[in-house]
């Protein structure tokens, strides 16, 4: 076991010795997070100025807290462990009080019942002194593991004031005593099934889901435990790990919610349940999936309040949303979304939808599933066991007289086909389409037995997009970025780009308003190609999307990464959540 003065490292680097240090950089080196150019630097101005060389790689900002705290634990031979990146079991918490996890700097996070092990991620995971009063409080087996010390206070802020795991907690403990009792008075049943601490858990997690502004919450079963997740501002984030033995009544209490069949495990199935916290109102769409470990749910969150936003509230701005909003004048014609899953095309049809939506016009929406009800508009639910397809439904539409029509999806030659006719009999159509840009809608269009000259003649605009994270407002702070960075963003800009422009950038810092992630809200970025005539005469002539591109360029679209850099330099997202969406 290694001494005292090879663990301080993990804690305090001013008191590591010269030669611990050094094994920390050769692992470093090893693992290519520093080269051998910055190796050398380290070493010598170690020599000449007496520093420790991990002192000098915090300076410099080489390295992260993270790379020297793995670092450290491969020296040491001890796991490491990203608390960022886990989800904390409410029942290993409720092991070891506030000040106990606050004097120790350590925080449980699993919980393994058959081996009767708790595992703890530490500061100093060679703290003999703790390891041994946490053995003894606890009376389990303990796997110590190391983590960033940074991480661990931030951990225990969180975890321990977290009511989500605090709540679900006692929710199994009571769930245990509920579990014991042998018999149940008939007469109180439906009560039981009411206040089951199983009903606590659900409730609880539903309940911090409409708080994080979540969009998707994902029950997952897995070998030794369920996993919770939250997709919040597009990314899954691991909340709570839950025994398997809540799992069954789990599945089964959003089941019976969810009016589904409690005793069909084989087969998939979808469900809806309304759920109101306070004043907010939510629609759950609910979906099981049998897997190899239990079901997975997955449930999708609706906000019935907060209404639709505006297309500008979107992030259409300046020329994108003055062609989008031209196209929308017309009375006729295709305005097709592109995008991949969750990039929020129905959320920006929706958006101009509810622009167009006067008693002076009918509206018909045609969507698989109806995600949010939109008064004065029929909206129609896609039905393919009864024969009600998006192909069906549009040639029905047809009979009823309306003056717009949104088809949910264009996926096959007879929807592409009663589009365009549509279009050119007088409608104006929306509808989304797969592809990762504007200009790649076309030949898709051609590849579904689209006809040239009648593509040329009824496409109005076509709009691509993604969806970056906002910057919290709260913590957000500005840099100056480096040069081969500022070169990047001037030629991507190209003529957007004001040579007297002084290039900032942003970031958050992390904060309790955004749950120390730095990032807080979503905006979309676009591009949006007019079809002119130009545009038009290269349609007919069979052109590549890169021959579309370049001419729309050409006339002044602006690109998605264009309008995602654009909105770097404004302030409202950073440069890497652009080259997360944007990249080609």
């Amino acid at each position: 076991m290694p001494d005292s003065t090879v663990l301080q490292p993990v804690q305090d680097s001013n008191s590591a010795n010269d030669s611990d240090s050094k094994s920390v950089l050769d692992i470093l080196l090893a693992g290519n997070v520093i080269n051998k150019e910055q190796y050398d630097e380290v070493q010598v101005k170690s020599v000449s100025s007496g520093q420790q060389p991990l002192d000098i790689l915090r300076e410099q900002n080489l390295v992260s807290e993270n790379d020297i705290s793995r670092a450290l634990a491969q020296m040491l031979g001890i796991p490491y462990v990203d608390l960022k990146d886990l989800s904390f079991s409410p029942q290993a918490l409720g092991f070891l009080t506030r000040p106990v996890v606050e004097r120790f700097s350590l925080i449980p996070f699993s919980y393994d019942e058959k081996e009767k092990a708790l595992s703890v991620a530490m500061s100093n995971p060679v703290d003999l002194d703790a390891l041994d009063f946490v053995r003894k409080k606890t009376n389990l087996n303990i796997k110590s593991y190391a983590a960033n010390p940074e991480d661990v206070k931030k951990s225990i802020e969180q975890q321990y004031k977290q009511e989500l795991v605090g709540e679900v907690g006692k929710a199994i403990a009571e769930e245990k005593e509920f579990a014991q009792k042998k018999t149940v008075d008939s007469t109180q049943i439906a009560k039981i099934i009411n206040d089951a601490p199983i009903a606590k858990i659900v409730s609880t997690i539903l309940e911090y889901a409409i708080k994080s502004r979540a969009s998707d919450v994902h029950i997952e079963p897995l070998e030794d435990r369920v996993r919770v997740r939250y997709r919040i501002d597009g990314i899954l984030y691991d909340k709570l790990s839950l025994p398997l033995n809540v799992r069954d009544s789990l599945v089964s209490r959003i089941k019976i919610l969810a009016e589904l069949k409690i005793d069909e495990h084989r087969i998939p199935q979808d469900g809806r349940l309304n759920f109101t916290m306070k004043e907010e109102e939510v629609n759950l769409r609910i979906s099981t999936l049998p897997t190899v470990y239990g079901e997975k749910i997955a449930m999708r969150i609706l906000r019935k309040t907060g209404g639709i936003p505006t297309l500008p509230e979107l992030g259409l701005t300046g020329v994108s949303l003055k062609n989008l909003e031209t196209a929308t004048l017309r009375s006729h014609g295709i305005i097709l979304v592109c995008g991949p899953t969750g990039s929020g095309k129905t959320t920006t049809l929706y958006s101009v939808l509810s622009r167009l939506n006067t008693t002076r016009v009918n509206i018909a929406s045609l969507e698989d599933p109806v995600e949010y009800e939109i008064e004065g508009v029929n909206q129609v639910q896609i039905n393919p066991a009864v024969g009600l397809t998006f192909a069906s439904g549009l040639r029905a539409f047809l009979r009823q007289d309306p003056n717009i029509i949104l088809v949910g999806e264009v996926r096959d030659n007879e929807t592409t086909d009663l589009a365009i006719q549509a279009a050119l009999t007088g409608h104006l159509v929306f509808s989304t389409l797969h592809t990762s840009s504007a200009s790649g809608a076309l030949p898709r269009l051609m590849d579904l037995g689209a006809e040239t000259f009648l593509l040329a003649s009824s496409v109005n605009a076509i709009v691509s997009q993604r969806i970056v994270r906002k910057i919290c407002t709260a913590c957000k702070t500005n840099y100056d970025p480096p040069p081969p960075l500022i070169d990047e963003i001037k030629s991507i800009l190209g003529r957007l780009y004001k040579p007297d422009q002084t290039i900032k950038l942003f970031k958050g810092k992390g904060c309790a308003q955004c749950s120390n992630l730095g990032y807080l809200g979503r905006i979309g970025i676009f591009e949006v190609l007019p079809v002119t005539h130009k545009i038009s005469r290269l349609i007919v002539e069979h052109a590549d999307s890169n021959a579309i591109e370049a001419l729309a360029i050409e006339e002044g679209m602006i690109t998605l990464k264009q309008d995602g850099y654009m909105k770097v330099i404004n302030g409202d997202t950073t440069i890497e959540e652009v080259l997360r969406v944007a990249q080609e």
